[in-house]
């Protein structure tokens, strides 16, 4: 059953150009994509493609110009408190605790403070923090900020989870480590997540699904099925099935930077 179905998407921006000269650019045309309940699904493509710009129409942070969305059977609303959203920045509130900072949704939603206090320490201890549920963000780590930033996502229950390079500025084993915990997270209730990333190993070992974009405007050229065992494990990027689909992937990113090039020296 799809969770999400956007059909010709259309988005355009009003922006200067170098001589100072207002023009439309178009970073989505034709954008078409349908999410199953309970999938993991990551966007791939190229910088600039739109993928993050996709995934802020599906949070309410941004709005498209043509098309459809629906989520469950509905048109897309702006506000909703069934999205959750992961960014590359932790968006976390300095003078708030770790416990206080997961309670934020909670509150908004109007759960009583003990009901609100045993559901955050349950994400919490999710995500391996229980000992440092009174520090502040300043505190910890950058890889512990981030478990934070989506335990207090996970902590108001969404039934979507769009995530925009969460571990994109993290260092390589921290990154590493997220994956698998984020994974392990995942296999408990099946959240259906939308997962935007530039790593095609990171794309390859989360997702049941990797959607491929071409470069702007962005639209789904294909979608690959990544049938690989679950629960997935490190050991996994070792596998001779993986390294297949890692070599299609990153000669379908060749192949666009070329067309790329290729228009370029056109132009």
């Amino acid at each position: 059953m799809a969770k999400i179905q956007a059909r010709q998407v259309r988005r355009a921006f009003s922006i200067r150009n170098a001589k100072g000269i207002k023009e439309n650019l178009t970073v989505l045309e034709h954008f078409s994509l349908d999410i199953n309940e309970g999938e993991f699904l990551s966007l791939l493509g190229p910088s600039g493609c739109g993928k993050s710009t996709f995934l802020n129409i599906l949070a309410g942070l941004d709005k498209f110009d043509a098309g459809e969305i629906l989520v469950d059977g509905e048109p897309l609303q702006e506000r909703s408190f069934n999205r959750g959203i992961v960014f590359q920045s932790y968006a976390l509130l300095p003078w708030r605790t770790v416990i206080k900072n997961l309670e934020i949704g909670l509150e908004i939603r109007g759960i009583g403070k003990k009901e609100r206090r045993r559901i955050a320490r349950h994400y919490i201890e999710l995500v391996g923090l229980a000992a440092f549920e009174n520090q502040y963000p300043h505190q910890l780590s950058g890889g512990m900020r981030q478990r934070v930033a989506i335990a207090r996502v996970l902590a108001y229950q969404p039934d979507l989870l769009l995530m925009d390079e969460p571990f994109a500025a993290l260092d390589a084993q921290t990154r590493e480590n997220l994956q698998i915990e984020l994974l392990r997270i995942w296999e408990t209730d099946k959240k259906t997540i939308l997962f935007v990333t530039h790593s095609i190993d990171e794309a390859i070992l989360m997702s049941d699904r990797v959607a491929f974009m071409c470069s702007r405007p962005g639209r789904i050229t294909e979608i690959i099925d990544i049938d690989l065992p679950r629960p997935r494990t490190e050991d996994i990027r070792n596998s001779v099935e993986f390294a297949l689909i890692r070599k299609n992937l990153w000669g379908m990113l060749q192949a666009e930077a070329a067309q790329i090039q290729s228009y370029g020296a056109y132009l």
